[in-house]
């Protein structure tokens, strides 16, 4: 019995190290299990211990490798550059969303392309900062807005009133454009939720501000262009749009 062990010992020894040298002697094998080393290194790098990286396996796409974190997938090609997560293409180093950039490059404007003389315009100060705002008179982000917006320095803001959340939007926009000081009637309006007593019946331009919006492709409120053309769908809090506006201003 001693001796039959010695020799299973043996034998389990010869073929465990017929396996390794096997291993060994796969260069593709080798170079695969090297690959899958750098995109479970670049991908936890990139984390920063924030997820655990289960299973890294080859993707069904050439040079692309499909990354598990837990019930969570990502695919990142074979250097560890780029990812893909939800649909985003990211690059891991520097974190850009790749994706959101290229879309946000083709929603930009030629700002000076705007009909401004169909807007609400207000200057504050010096008025070198200029924004061009499509609100809908019903919108509470549209309402925070305005809020940031008018205890802004040195700003020029163009609203363009657009009707589309609720059946009394396109009256209180009316109403508005009506109004003898439309300025002051749109942020009361916004501010203060006190809505013009004016029929709201004389000739306005609401028919065009559609026309616009569906032209530049604003489908929600608030949608803020920049100087520069920039677009800015949804609300931000004050203190980091005046940062945006400082920034997306053409000096």
């Amino acid at each position: 019995m001693i001796k039959l062990s010695r020799l299973s010992a043996f034998v389990a020894g010869v073929l465990l190290s017929a396996f390794v040298l096997s291993i060994g002697a796969d260069p593709a094998r080798a170079q695969q299990a090297e690959a899958a080393g750098t995109v479970r290194t670049a991908v936890e790098t990139w984390l920063k211990g924030r997820y655990k990286v289960d299973e890294v396996r080859k993707a069904p796409v050439p040079g692309m490798w499909e990354v598990r974190l837990g019930n969570d997938l990502i695919y990142v090609d074979e250097k560890g550059q780029y990812a893909f997560v939800e649909g985003q293409l990211v690059e891991m180093r520097s974190n850009r969303n790749l994706t959101r950039e290229r879309v946000d490059e083709l929603m930009t404007i030629n700002f000076k392309d705007l009909p401004l003389n169909l807007a609400i315009k207000q200057v504050i100060g010096n008025g070198k900062r200029v924004v061009a705002v499509f609100e809908d008179p019903n919108c509470g982000y549209c309402k925070k807005m305005r809020m940031d917006l008018v205890a802004m320095k040195d700003i020029t803001i163009y609203t363009f009133p657009i009707p589309i959340l609720a059946a009394d939007s396109e009256v209180k926009s009316r109403k508005a454009l009506c109004a003898d000081d439309k300025v002051k009637a749109w942020n009361d309006m916004m501010i203060s939720g006190k809505v013009p007593s004016n029929p709201g019946t004389c000739d306005n331009a609401l028919g065009k501000l559609r026309e616009l919006a569906q032209k530049l492709g604003v489908s929600a409120t608030p949608t803020a262009f920049f100087q520069n053309g920039k677009r800015l769908q949804g609300y931000v809090p004050g203190p980091q749009f005046d940062k945006m506006l400082d920034e997306n201003t053409k000096s």
